[in-house]
């Protein structure tokens, strides 16, 4: 058994055949500045982050090194992939509360070779029957995003807790009670407090400490932060977890939970009621499906515009021969952000909720509408924003987030992303019940044209309707070669989950890279708008001059994601922890 995490600096992994070369180049061209201002990056030049972990009989890569671990002992006891994915779901919401989650929501995908089946669920939160389409909107008829993203009224209708129940039910061998049981017992004993933990809640303390109920759990009796090493334990969230290991979702959207949920509503003027508890539902969805130099790609349909745009962006990119321009190239660099440019800017006018509004998925990932992309992209010069619209990509169709990737010895593969939307979604926890609220309302179009937190432009169909599930860039990914699981991926990251996924598929289908290094090396977003050309640390210099000459305008900032993937070659499994996040780990079996 192998492990790498940001606490345990031990040299493991095998690089795959082939690789070796590719690695190095890689590893050499990653500056230490590529990770400035994440505890754990020296990780990579010590050595546990720079060659993939290597298992046997499954895999489990997770953004906390707790919910691997717990993960990995179900595998270890015969359990399946999803057993393993809804343990580690509910040990995230312990472990990491400012984005794992029991009072958010999120996306599935689950392949099952023997099957042949790949299914998306569905557990994105709805908006509440009260809510309405400028309920946001200040007297001035401009969007207060206070209230979009700090109250009460941002809160959706979670629907984590009935979504990994339902994964459990269909798929799963185990019991939701068992599934839960380490979760319960991280939440009663505590764990201690890392660097990324405290720096976290330090840097966010005065929103968190505006409230009460969430001052009580984040912070000590005298009002500070509890210290780096220190045990921090959540007794109201264990009770909350035991009432769903006791009598199932009804535990959480019934009875004293949600009893809890509608008080926190009527104290700060939110709008969830029992009702719209009772009534939630996940929804099993099929994934959108597409093909690049040959490997099946599965990705997540809408109302998440991560899978289409995905397939949307490998279409247009592959006239082009990406491998041959180079990884991280100028020229490989700017047929990207082109690209990016024109599937951004459709993702303005045409993704929603697929239940509420018509999305031309077939028009938008086809390769027809691709290539009348890819023709108008000039290889020497980059285009103005400004003059890119949305396309015409018919026929239509009738109707801080965290990512794991896990995969079995049975041939099932699980790719899960879930979120509260911001880092501790609306810094508000639910009195009694020890859980933040989320703030995904501020994924809707408040106000049709205007740009979000993430800088994306909304348009119609994504404007706010009762019961309406609110866009998402949430892209988990499963790609196929030859019927065979081959690539689980996913990452946080807003706006550039979907580059984020983008470059790591391209990173192991176009440049050979193994999946350490595809997780590694620098990447680059552009989003139509603004106009920018954002890029990690770690691109050279003289490749930043040539984008530059060619049109572009760069702006070097933070990193960007925090990809958790798993590479499965030659019946054996390769995972790849991403060192932006400090306690993001991979465990083979």
């Amino acid at each position: 058994m192998h492990s790498v995490t940001s606490n345990q600096h031990e040299r493991h992994g095998l690089v795959p055949k082939g690789f070796k070369a590719l690695w190095l180049a890689s590893l050499l061209s990653l500056p230490l500045g590529l990770f400035s201002g994440w505890a754990g990056a020296s990780a990579i030049l010590e050595g546990d982050r720079s060659v993939p972990v290597q298992g046997q009989n499954g895999m489990v890569v997770t953004s906390h090194y707790l919910a691997t671990d717990e993960a990995l002992a179900v595998l270890k006891r015969g359990g399946n992939a999803i057993d393993a994915a809804v343990t580690a779901a509910f040990a995230l919401a312990v472990t990491q509360p400012r984005s794992g989650n029991i009072g958010g929501g999120g996306f599935m995908l689950i392949s099952a070779e023997q099957k042949n089946e790949v299914v998306a669920i569905d557990y994105r939160e709805t908006a509440p029957a009260a809510a309405t389409e400028k309920m946001f909107l200040n007297p001035e008829g401009q969007v207060d995003n206070e209230l979009s993203r700090f109250s009460h009224k941002s809160a959706g209708v979670p629907g984590t807790v009935a979504g990994l129940a339902l994964a459990l039910k269909r798929y799963g061998t185990l019991s939701l009670a068992d599934a839960l049981a380490p979760a319960i017992r991280l939440a009663e004993e505590g764990f201690e407090v890392s660097p990324r933990f405290f720096e976290g809640v330090q840097a966010r303390k005065d929103r968190l400490a505006k409230w009460p109920s969430t001052r009580g759990v984040f912070f000590k009796a005298n009002g500070e932060p509890y210290q780096i090493g220190e045990r921090f334990t959540q007794p109201d969230l264990a009770k909350t977890l035991k009432r769903i290991a006791q009598k199932g979702i009804s535990g959480f959207y019934e009875g004293e939970t949600a009893d809890l949920i509608v008080a926190e509503m009527k104290r700060g003027g939110g709008l969830i009621t029992h009702e719209d508890l009772k009534s939630y539902q996940p929804v099993v969805r099929e994934p959108v499906k597409g093909q690049y130099r040959g490997y099946d790609i599965y990705s997540m349909s809408p109302p998440s515009s991560g899978g289409v745009h995905i397939i949307q962006l490998l279409n247009i990119l592959e006239p082009f021969p990406i491998s041959y321009l180079g990884h991280n190239s100028a020229q490989t660099v700017h047929l990207m952000a082109e690209a990016m440019k024109y599937a951004y800017a459709d993702r303005s006018k045409y993704l929603g909720d697929s239940d509420f509004v018509s999305v031309p998925v077939t028009g938008l990932t086809s390769k027809a509408y691709a290539q009348e992309i890819s023709a108008q992209i000039n290889r020497n010069r980059a285009r103005d924003s400004a003059s890119i619209n949305p396309g015409q990509p018919m026929p239509y169709e009738s109707p801080e987030t965290t990512h794991f990737s896990i995969v079995d010895r049975f041939g099932n593969a699980v790719s899960n992303t879930y979120t509260i939307n911001f880092s501790y979604g609306s810094h508000i926890v639910v009195e009694g019940a020890g859980f933040l609220l989320n703030n995904e309302m501020d994924d809707f179009s408040a106000k049709p044209g205007e740009p979000n937190t993430y800088g994306l432009i909304g348009g119609e169909a994504n404007k706010i309707e009762p019961g309406k599930r609110m866009l998402s860039s949430m892209s988990p990914t499963i790609v196929k070669k030859d019927g065979k699981n081959f690539l689980v991926t996913g990452s946080p990251g807003g706006s550039r989950i979907i580059t984020t996924t983008l470059q790591v598929i391209m990173n192991v289908i176009d440049h050979r890279l193994n999946i350490q290094a595809a997780v590694n090396a620098p990447r680059m977003h552009h989003q139509w708008l603004p106009d920018e050309l954002r890029i990690e640390q770690g691109f050279s210099p003289d490749t930043i001059r040539i984008l530059e000459q060619m049109g572009h305008h760069i702006q070097q900032k933070s990193a960007m994601g925090a990809i958790q993937s798993i590479m499965i070659q030659n019946g054996k499994y390769f995972g790849g922890a991403d060192p932006r996040r400090s306690t993001s780990s991979a465990r083979g079996l």
